[in-house]
């Protein structure tokens, strides 16, 4: 990605959240990746979760670690954006910190399915922006599920028979990329993410920056 000269005037704006959602396989990871490594104006969502931490991650980098009864607290509070109970572990997406990001200018970039997806656009459409990935084939899904061997026939099967529920959720999102080409998905996210940058409402500061143009 191309930045503008630091030179150039800048206009406030407010941050977006960018929703990246997939079957697994899809690509999804790697454009997220690719995102994030290619743009400093985007982080990604650390969610809540009640799980216990596994070996190397970090409280408040990868997640934010919490009790049930304190998770539980939050949810009667209203501090999710997002929450889902996955087997006897909960996951959620703390509204503060988005919101703090999304009001400072910074973009925040969630790795969620179509459910967690649903909610947010409940709870804050205007700031969504939601981007659906599919395979060229089912053939190929397949294939990227079998080559990256970090699951077993038996996970590979139940990844395949989800994918198709998955699937259908597709015209729930704002666009769809078919991920047929990693570097042209990239950029096509990368073209959503500038042009969803420059919408009107989210110029925040634009009417101060044309009301001193109109003064010079």
């Amino acid at each position: 990605m191309t930045f503008p000269p630091a030179n150039l005037p800048t206009v406030k704006r407010r941050g977006l959240m960018l929703v990246l959602s997939s079957p697994s396989g899809a690509g999804k990871t790697t454009i997220t990746r690719a995102l994030l490594a290619q743009d400093p104006d985007i982080t990604m969502s650390v969610s809540a979760t009640t799980r216990a931490p596994r070996p190397g991650e970090i409280d408040g980098k990868d997640y934010r670690f919490v009790a049930m009864d304190q998770f539980q607290r939050m949810i009667a509070a209203g501090e999710f954006l997002e929450h889902a109970r996955v087997f006897d572990n909960c996951y959620g997406t703390p509204r503060a910190t988005v919101e703090e990001a999304l009001s400072a200018g910074r973009d925040v970039l969630f790795d969620i399915d179509w459910q967690g997806t649903q909610q947010l656009e409940q709870n804050a459409r205007t700031d969504l922006v939601s981007v659906f990935v599919l395979p060229p084939s089912v053939g190929e899904l397949r294939r990227r599920l079998e080559t990256r061997a970090q699951d077993s026939a038996e996970v590979v099967a139940k990844r395949m028979a989800k994918a198709g529920d998955e699937m259908s959720h597709w015209p729930e999102y704002d666009y769809i990329v078919v991920n047929t080409d990693v570097d042209r998905s990239v950029a096509a996210v990368t073209a959503i993410l500038t042009a969803e940058r420059l919408r009107r409402g989210r110029q925040a500061g634009m009417h101060d920056f044309v009301t001193r143009l109109r003064g010079e």
